[in-house]
């Protein structure tokens, strides 16, 4: 039975679809057969991995409208054990199709228990805010693993989200979890990052990853060739990174 992990904050610009990207990418390349979920009307995670958001033939939203089977949405993707549902900007009109709809925070929920068993994990890119479609993302994880930037505001919004996820977890799935923080752009020549690291681990009572993605350039890159950073630059820190956080989201599940 796959594992769901929901890749969320609703602070923009920390690192989330890069992180959904890349940890999908390090899990595949670990031979784990992987489904990412781009859940983001932005739609960078299927750009993100080589797919042609403007001209796939099905996306999240089709499937969230009901007019296909979530085995009609799933994609290849050019990387080995690893598959997309992509989405693109339709998926913005999705809270204002679902008014009136009943369980209408369950659609994602009930389309991945079909196909659940398929995979070893299926992660989720949330959109950058607590909307409905974020909602949808937790009902259907088994956790919620948030990625915040090494700045000054990291801790601003995530109280909010932990509020959140503690909600979605008493009201609507009573299996959800948190499953880490985990920090990105750290820039290991500055005190703030290195205060933010401490603030954060002094202060919040989650889980907090040890690994930590570096600010890296190769890592900014990679999106724009459609290729995860594991591919892109295989040697770069980033790509060392996502491997390493990898191997620590596997190790929570043997714990």
């Amino acid at each position: 039975m796959g594992r769901v992990i929901a890749v969320a904050n609703q602070k923009g610009g920390v690192g989330k679809t890069t992180t959904a990207i890349n940890l999908s990418a390090a899990l595949a390349e670990k031979q784990y057969k992987v489904l990412l979920i781009d859940l983001d009307p932005q739609g960078n995670a299927t750009s993100g991995v080589g797919i042609d958001k403007n001209s796939t033939e099905y996306t999240i939203y089709d499937l969230i409208l009901g007019e296909i089977t979530i085995q009609n949405c799933i994609e290849y993707t050019e990387f080995e054990n690893l598959y997309l549902i992509p989405s693109n900007v339709d998926l913005a009109a999705a809270e204002i199709e679902l008014i009136g709809i009943s369980d209408k925070e369950f659609i994602i929920k009930k389309a991945v228990n079909e196909i659940k068993d398929k995979y070893d994990f299926i992660l989720i890119d949330c959109p950058p805010s607590l909307n409905l479609l974020t909602i949808n993302a937790m009902t259907t994880a088994d956790t919620v693993l948030v990625p915040i930037q090494c700045e000054y505001y990291a801790l601003e919004g995530l109280s909010q989200l932990i509020h959140t996820i503690n909600l979605v977890k008493e009201r609507l799935n009573p299996y959800l979890d948190i499953e880490g923080i985990v920090f990105t752009m750290f820039d290991g020549r500055t005190n703030l990052s290195l205060q933010v690291v401490e603030n954060v681990r002094a202060n919040v009572k989650q889980k907090v990853y040890s690994t930590i993605i570096p600010r890296n350039v190769r890592l900014a890159e990679a999106p724009s060739h459609g290729y995860p950073i594991t591919i892109y630059d295989s040697k770069s820190a980033g790509a060392e990174g996502y491997r390493a956080l990898a191997d620590e989201v596997i190790n929570r599940e043997e714990d």
